[in-house]
C-alpha cells in the first residue's frame, strides 16, 4: 500500500482539527529521518462549543525511504543522547512556535506546518516545515517566508538530484506539482483530454495524469465505471469514459467534503489493503474500522515499522554476517574438493601391500605387474611400478603415499566439521538478526559475534541496553511455549529453564529458534503440539516458506556436545511433523 494523496488530506484533516493554534512543546530526532513532534493543546470553551480538555499530541513525521508517513503518535519514543544538526535548528527556529495552519498544496503527497515564531530580534515570523512523503524522494524541509531553504533532514546537491537542490538558501518547490491535474479543481474535458487521449491503460492513465492518486484508487474508478482498468483509455467508448469521470468526481467530491472512513481489508487472514474512501472492489473481504487515520496507520504499519527500522539498524551485522558465510562457504567447497582427492589413498595401501607380499616373484626394473588382490576376492590387478626402483622400493613409495593422504584426509576431515558447523553457525545469527525486534536484540546478536570472535566488541563502554528475552506465547490450551532469539538464548532456555520432561521443538537440519513447552507434569493436547511446531517453523531459516518439517523430543534428550558453539545440540530419538510457518492465532505475552 501507498501512502497517497487522499490518506494526506485524511491525515491533514485529522491533525488540523486537533492541532490548530497548538503550541509546539518539543522536538525530538527519534531516527536519522524521523521526527517526533509534542504539541501542548488548550481546551476551548466558546459559545456553542463543547469544551474539549487541553492535553498532548505526538506527531511522527517519518521520511524513510521504504515506510514514509504522518501520524498521531500515542506512545513515546526515545531520543539520541545528542541531538543531531537539524533537529536542534528545528529548536531554534520552531520550538515553542504556535503551528497556525497545516495544508496540502493541491493533493499531492506534502503537508506544510506552518509556525509562527519569535526570531532572535524578537519579531513574529513565519517558518514553514514542508514534509514531503514520497517514496525514496521523501524529505522534512524548513523554509522561511519567503519560500528559501533553510536546512532539510536530506540535504540534496545537484550531482545528485539535477531536478531540485535541497541546500540552505535554495528556493523550495514541490518538483512536479504543476505537471498533474488537481482533482479538486478538475473539469471535465480536462480529463478527457488527458486521461483518454494516451495509449495506456485506463488505471495506469489516472496515475499518470491525476494528482495524489495510487493505483489502487485507479483501479476503483474502473470498477465504479464499470471498466476494464487494464484496458486502453484511449479506447473506451464515450459511455465508459463519462462514467470514469463520474466516478473520479464522486471521489473528489468526499475529499473537499472531508468525507473519510478509514478502513483496513483483510485477505486470507492477512492485512491486505488500507484506505479512507470506499473501496467497492473489496466488499467480499473481511475488513476493520477505525476512528481516525492515524489509528488505521498504527495498526497497518506497526510491525512492518518496527522490522524496517531493526533491518537498518542491523544492515552492518548482516553484511559481516553475510560476508563470512560467502567466504565460510569458498573454504568449505575447497576443502571437500581436496578430501575429495584423498579417496585414493586406500588403494595405495593396498598396492603397497600386495607388492610386498608378491614381491619375492617379481623382478626389479619393470613398469607395471599383475597380481591377484586378496582383498578383492583374489581378482586381478595391474600395479603401475616405477622401473628406476625396486620392487622393494615401489612398495615403500605406495605407502608413503597412502599416510599422506591419510594425513590430509584426518586433517580435512576436520577442518570440513568446523567449517560446517561455524557455517550453521553463521547462517543461524543470520536467521536471528532478521527476527530481531528491538535494539537489545540486535545488541544480543552482535556481543554473540563478538564473543565468537567474529568481530571486535565494542570498547565503549556507555552503550546501554536493556537484556533481551526469550518471546513467550501461551497455546489454545493454557501451555506456556517459550522461543529463543539467538544462539545464547536457546542454550539459556533448553539447559537452564526447561525440565526434563518438556518438549523441545525445531526445524528439521536448519538453524532456527529452541522452542520450549512448559509441560507442568501434564500431557500436551495436541493443538499444542501443532501450535509449538508452528512457532519452531516460523521462527527458522524457513519462514518465508509455506511450511517446514520440524523435529521435536523430550528435553531429556537432547544433549549438548563438549565444547561446541552456542545453541548446538544433538539428539538421536525424536518425533517429526510438517508444520505451517503461520503464527497467526497464537497469543503472545508481552
Amino acid at each position: 500500500m501507498a501512502f497517497d494523496g487522499t490518506m494526506t488530506a485524511a491525515v491533514r484533516c485529522e491533525l488540523s482539527s486537533r492541532l490548530t493554534g497548538a503550541r509546539l512543546a518539543r522536538i525530538a530526532q527519534t531516527e536519522s529521518d524521523e521526527l517526533l513532534l509534542t504539541f501542548k493543546t488548550a481546551g476551548t470553551s466558546d459559545a456553542g462549543q463543547q469544551r474539549t480538555k487541553s492535553g498532548t499530541v505526538r506527531v511522527q513525521l517519518s521520511v524513510n525511504a521504504s515506510l514514509p508517513l504522518v501520524r498521531i503518535l500515542d506512545e513515546n519514543k526515545p531520543s539520541p543522547e545528542q541531538a543531531p544538526a537539524f533537529c536542534m535548528l528545528l529548536r531554534k527556529k520552531i520550538g515553542n512556535g504556535r503551528l497556525t495552519q497545516i495544508s496540502q498544496p493541491g493533493m499531492d503527497r506534502v503537508l506544510v506546518f506552518s509556525f509562527e515564531h519569535l526570531d532572535e530580534m524578537g519579531d513574529l515570523k513565519t517558518v514553514r516545515l514542508n514534509a514531503e512523503f514520497m517514496g525514496k524522494y521523501s524529505n522534512l524541509i524548513l523554509t522561511d517566508d519567503t519560500n528559501t531553504i533553510i536546512d532539510a533532514i536530506k540535504r540534496i546537491p545537484a550531482s545528485v538530484s539535477s531536478v531540485r537542490e535541497v541546500l540552505p538558501g535554495r528556493p523550495y518547490f514541490v518538483p512536479g506539482e504543476n505537471d498533474k491535474l488537481n482533482p479538486l479543481a478538475l473539469n471535465q474535458s480536462e480529463f478527457e483530454a488527458r486521461v483518454f487521449g494516451q495509449p495506456l491503460p485506463l488505471s495506469k492513465a489516472i496515475v499518470a495524469s491525476v494528482t495524489g492518486f495510487s493505483p489502487m484508487l485507479a483501479d476503483e474508478i474502473a470498477f465504479e465505471a464499470g471498466a476494464d482498468s487494464s484496458r486502453s483509455a484511449s479506447a473506451l467508448d464515450a459511455e465508459k469514459k463519462e462514467a470514469v469521470f463520474a466516478a473520479l468526481a464522486g471521489m473528489a467530491a468526499r475529499i473537499r467534503e472531508e468525507d473519510f472512513h478509514p478502513v483496513l481489508y483483510q485477505r486470507d487472514g492477512e492485512d491486505f489493503a488500507y484506505s479512507v474512501l470506499p473501496m467497492h472492489m473489496y466488499d467480499g473481504l473481511a475488513s476493520e474500522s477505525f476512528d481516525s487515520p492515524s489509528a488505521l496507520l498504527g495498526r497497518y504499519y506497526a510491525s512492518r515499522e518496527r522490522r524496517d527500522r531493526m533491518r537498518q539498524k542491523s544492515s552492518d551485522l548482516r553484511h559481516i554476517v553475510g560476508t563470512l558465510i560467502e567466504r565460510t562457504s569458498k573454504k568449505l567447497a575447497i576443502q571437500e574438493k581436496q578430501l575429495e582427492s584423498t579417496r585414493k589413498r586406500d588403494r595405495y595401501r593396498v598396492y603397497g601391500e600386495l607388492l610386498q607380499a608378491y614381491g619375492y616373484a617379481l623382478k626389479d626394473g619393470i613398469k607395471s605387474a599383475e597380481v591377484e588382490n586378496y582383498h578383492d576376492g583374489n581378482r586381478k590387478v595391474q600395479i603401475p611400478l616405477d622401473p628406476a626402483k625396486t620392487i622393494q622400493e615401489n612398495a615403500s613409495h605406495y605407502f608413503e603415499r597412502y599416510n599422506k593422504l591419510k594425513r590430509t584426509w584426518e586433517a580435512d576431515s576436520k577442518l570440513i566439521q568446523e567449517s560446517r558447523e561455524q557455517l550453521d553457525h553463521l547462517e543461524s545469527i543470520l536467521v536471528f538478526l532478521s527476527a530481531a525486534e528491538n535494539e537489545d536484540d540486535i545488541a544480543a546478536v552482535r556481543r554473540e559475534l563478538a564473543d565468537s570472535g567474529y568481530i571486535r566488541a565494542k570498547a565503549d563502554r556507555r552503550e546501554r541496553h536493556g537484556k533481551s528475552l526469550p518471546m513467550h506465547f501461551v497455546s489454545s490450551d493454557g501451555f506456556d511455549i517459550y522461543v529463543g532469539k539467538n544462539n545464547q538464548q536457546n542454550e539459556m532456555l533448553t539447559f537452564k529453564v526447561a525440565s526434563p520432561s518438556d518438549w523441545w521443538f525445531h526445524a528439521k537440519q536448519m538453524p532456527g529458534s529452541h522452542v520450549i513447552v512448559r509441560t507442568q507434569g501434564r500431557e500436551l493436547p495436541d493443538a499444542t503440539f501443532e501450535e509449538a511446531a508452528r512457532l519452531a517453523a516460523h521462527f527458522s531459516r524457513a519462514q518465508d516458506s509455506p511450511n517446514a518439517q520440524v523435529d521435536y523430543v523430550r528435553k531429556k534428550e537432547v544433549k549438548k556436545p563438549p565444547a561446541s558453539r552456542p545453541g548446538f545440540v544433538i539428539y538421536y530419538t525424536n518425533y517429526s511433523m510438517v508444520a505451517s510457518t503461520d503464527i497467526s492465532g497464537i497469543r503472545r505475552v508481552e
